[in-house]
């Protein structure tokens, strides 16, 4: 994997010290320890909200693993994410029910008010928009999961009140 090291470090630039120092903490306690690599992304990822190329490359080196192994694993796993991530995650489910009930209607309603494509984040940090194959409730589709909330029979006309729910 070719990182540039100097523009992954400077992607570090927008934590703060505290959190930077939480993150050499967590790889310092688990240094040495067999299997710890899975750990220390998930407090790191909980601590910085996404993994940054220069938090994986902080992780390498504490741990003492090679960069390739640590990028892996990101990459390997669906719930690291190397892209910042809102504080209210809105995943759209594109199953048959709910995409035959007019989710892309939903979907493309969502692109313009949000301004983002499905994987992308507002510049604010508000939202994510991320689509799956099936949230398994079909019987409400066309079904969007906002956090933990979930939302059955989803009009476009109430999309946007639906969102206002979430600041």
């Amino acid at each position: 994997m070719g990182i540039d090291k100097s523009q992954a470090y400077a992607e570090l630039k927008e934590f703060s010290a505290e959190q930077l120092k939480e993150v050499d903490d967590i790889t310092s306690k688990y240094r040495g320890k067999p299997g710890a690599l899975i750990p220390v992304l998930a407090k790191v990822q909980e601590v910085l909200g996404y993994l940054p190329k220069g938090a994986l490359m902080k992780i390498a080196k504490g741990l003492n693993l090679p960069i390739a192994n640590v990028y892996g694993v990101v990459t390997f796993y669906s719930f690291f994410s190397m892209v910042p991530k809102g504080r209210h995650n809105i995943r759209i489910c594109f199953g048959t029910a709910c995409y035959v009930r007019g989710m892309q209607r939903i979907l493309d309603t969502l692109t313009n008010l949000l301004g983002i494509k499905s994987g992308g984040c507002t510049e604010d940090r508000r939202f994510s928009l991320e689509t799956v194959r099936c949230l398994g409730v079909c019987g409400l589709a066309p079904v969007i999961v906002i956090d933990e909330d979930t939302h059955g029979l989803v009009k476009v006309a109430k999309v946007e009140k639906t969102l206002d729910q979430y600041s």
